[in-house]
């Protein structure tokens, strides 16, 4: 859907000095499908999943990044930015907030509305992360440290290991 964000996300990379990889590939359903096309394992993948967080005053969209082999625990990212609930958002919605069509959406927030977070599990297991990079058809493999100095996410702790 977004050539425009895959520009974006490379331009804000290579000013940061980043290390990366273009990936393209064919449109894979499974993260643990592009995993394998991409050459990476199913923990690489850096999945978003863009949020409403509700309650307690709070109401806020939220891009919250975790594992590709993770599920989240939308409890306690909702206590975690302050909230009392969160559910996902609309296929509508995170096109208007990403400029992605699910599946698609990189671990970085373009948008003023949409907070972005980050599981802390998602910096200890590997040196490098692998996320589509705004298009099914093309990913980036970029250093983790490299992501977590440019995007910046607020770690919040709500990814659960699926067995």
């Amino acid at each position: 859907m977004s050539l425009h964000t895959f520009d974006r996300l490379i331009s804000l990379l290579d000013a940061g000095g980043a290390r990366y990889r273009v990936v393209d590939h064919p449109s894979a359903g499974k993260t643990e499908e592009v995993a394998k096309v991409r050459g990476t394992v199913h923990g690489q993948g850096a999945k978003g999943l863009v949020c409403h967080v509700k309650g307690n005053g709070i109401k806020c969209h939220v891009l919250a990044v975790l594992p590709a082999d993770c599920q989240a625990d939308l409890a306690a990212l909702a206590k975690g930015v302050g909230g009392s609930r969160a559910s996902l958002a609309s296929p509508v919605e995170v096109a208007a907030l990403t400029d992605c069509v699910f599946g698609a959406i990189p671990p970085f927030s373009f948008h003023d509305e949409l907070l972005l977070v980050a599981d802390p599990l998602l910096f200890s297991r590997f040196d490098e992360l692998a996320f589509n990079a705004g298009l099914l058809e093309r990913s980036l493999i970029l250093a983790t440290e490299d992501y977590r100095r440019i995007a910046d996410p607020k770690p919040i702790s709500f990814a659960r290991l699926v067995d």
